[in-house]
């Protein structure tokens, strides 16, 4: 296991396992906090700025039981001991593509630009560059989360820690997802990185739409300190149903969760925009598109426009090879053009706060398909009264459905997939019927290596990864990992 100094406070993973859990209430104190992050160091004024552009890079490779005698191995070392098998010949460029933010950086900050950029790295990879032995790529990225030279550069988003798609995530292991990231993420990087870590990345863009898996997902998410979130412009609508507002996909807007007892959490949202995610980062497109937006009024205050957008970080041919062109030269444009500058997520919202506006005013946005749900319901909110909103709806709206909503909305993560739900969600059941008791009464039972084992299959079984790449081996995983599961929750 690679740790800092710094990590060894946590609980200890044992050898074969990653450090997904067991030291819960000292991360939950060490995040809960509203200190703030950027703003006592950032070199941006709003004053001087008209708009900017917050660019989030997404890397993720899934773990498998694909290893000598079926051992857990990452998807990135199976390609590299299989490098004639469909494009597993990109292994060697996909380890770079996860590395090369920590030369890029450096670089252009050595050459006085004042470059920005977020970074969103499942816990499956993470896990597989230690399993890799790959200290290259891990000290590059410690680089940019542990050196206070490139923080001000550099913001880390949590995740899921195994890439689950929320809406068709059991609602008890929302936040197993979200904590086990944090402490995998605390073990490598150390705790001062990880209270840093206030912005949350949702794989696949997936929004849930369920109004009670939407009010618990958010609730984990302020639970375990995050303070915003990125969604994609289409999963929102405003409250009366209508898509959002042109301007209102480049401020900071409130995603408000209500669920079936009336009872409503919000949460800051910055607005991820349409289209091709790979090509728009590897081409930079939302600085052009930066340039040609200018200022907007907030509950009285003027604040700059802010472009949001998220892509995989290696993925196809234009990250691999036409993103360094892209992004490095931008910085070097803006360091001689300034009203138009690059935000982190956090700094942003640190300023416009700063600046004067109150979250309370952000425009209000919802999942897509509540307005349907609160029209039937009216004033009366009780689980029966949703459930039937929801049925009836199902019944008589072909465009409706609670599956939530994502980047490609041409894919089910549900439909064609029950032969991985139903056990994924048989797994999750049995997990919190053996452990759920023994938490409770003794939260160090998250310490025992048994727990932490069954843990890590429960949450491996929600990847993905095993839908998104249709019937077949994905499944085959899926279904190996549930029964290993299976023996450690009985």
């Amino acid at each position: 296991m690679i740790a800092t100094a710094e990590s060894k406070t946590f609980a200890t993973s044992t050898a074969h396992l990653p450090p997904i859990c067991g030291s819960e209430a000292k991360i939950s104190a060490l995040v809960n906090n509203n200190d703030p992050v950027y703003l006592p160091n950032t070199n941006l004024k709003l004053d001087h700025i008209k708009s900017g552009f917050a660019c989030a890079l997404h890397m993720h490779q899934p773990t498998i039981p694909a290893g000598h005698n079926g051992s857990l191995i990452c998807n990135l070392e199976h390609m590299f001991n299989n490098q004639g098998d469909g494009d597993n010949h990109n292994a060697g460029v996909f380890a770079w593509c996860y590395s090369r933010m920590g030369e890029f950086i450096p670089q252009l900050v050595a050459d006085g630009c004042n470059p920005r950029i977020m970074l969103d790295y499942s816990g499956n990879l993470l896990w597989g560059l230690q399993q890799m032995g790959r200290n290259d790529v891990l000290d590059n990225l410690k680089k940019l989360a542990c050196d206070a030279q490139y923080q001000p550069y550099v913001e880390w988003l949590g995740t899921m820690w195994s890439h689950a798609v929320a809406p068709s995530t059991p609602i008890p292991d929302l936040k197993l997802q979200i904590q086990a990231w944090q402490h995998h993420f605390g073990a490598i990087f150390g705790e001062e990185a990880l209270s840093r870590v206030k912005g949350f990345s949702p794989p696949e863009m997936h929004l849930p739409n369920h109004p009670d898996t939407l009010f618990e997902y958010v609730k984990a998410l302020k639970d375990c300190g995050y303070r915003w979130l990125l969604v994609q412009e289409h999963t929102v609508e405003r409250p009366d149903g209508s898509g959002l507002h042109h301007e209102q996909k480049y401020v900071p807007n409130r995603l408000v969760a209500k669920n079936s007892r009336g009872e409503t959490v919000s949460i800051t949202a910055l607005i991820k925009t349409q289209g091709s995610d790979t090509k728009l980062v590897a081409q930079m497109q939302p600085y052009y598109e930066a340039k040609t937006l200018g200022k907007q009024d907030i509950g009285g205050v003027s604040i700059p426009s802010c472009v949001s957008q998220i892509a995989d970080g290696e993925n196809g041919g234009v990250m691999m090879n036409e993103f360094p062109g892209g992004f490095l030269p931008v910085w070097h444009d803006i360091k001689n053009n300034g009203d138009v500058v690059g935000f982190n997520g956090t700094e942003y919202l640190e300023l416009v706060e700063a600046s004067g506006v109150n979250p309370e005013d952000f425009p209000v946005c919802q999942p897509v398909g509540q307005h349907k749900i609160w029209a039937k319901v009216g004033d009366n909110f009780t689980p029966a009264t949703v459930e039937s909103a929801i049925e009836d709806l199902n019944k008589n709206d072909h465009q409706f459905h609670t599956d939530g909503a994502s980047w490609t909305n041409d894919l089910s993560w549900v439909k064609g997939y029950e032969n991985v739900l139903e056990p994924m969600n048989k797994l999750s059941a049995m997990f919190h019927q053996k452990f759920d008791r023994l938490v409770a009464e003794d939260p160090t039972v998250t310490q025992r290596p048994d727990y932490q084992e069954a843990l890590l299959y429960n949450l491996l079984v929600q990847t993905s990864c095993f839908r998104y790449w249709g019937q077949g081996t994905w499944t085959d995983y899926a279904r190996e990992l549930y029964r290993r599961g299976e023996e450690l929750c009985k």
